[in-house]
């Protein structure tokens, strides 16, 4: 993994629970179910 995390499903989950956190505040933008970039300027 390119975090040098477990790939234990509580790592995916935690992860993942970050991500959409930073969604939610606008630092990342989900293009599709689970899949996170950076916003456009």
């Amino acid at each position: 993994m390119a975090m040098d995390l477990p790939l234990t499903q509580n790592a995916i989950q935690n992860i993942r629970a970050k991500l959409e956190r930073l969604a939610g505040h606008g630092t990342l933008a989900e293009t599709e179910p689970g899949l996170f970039t950076q916003p456009r300027p």
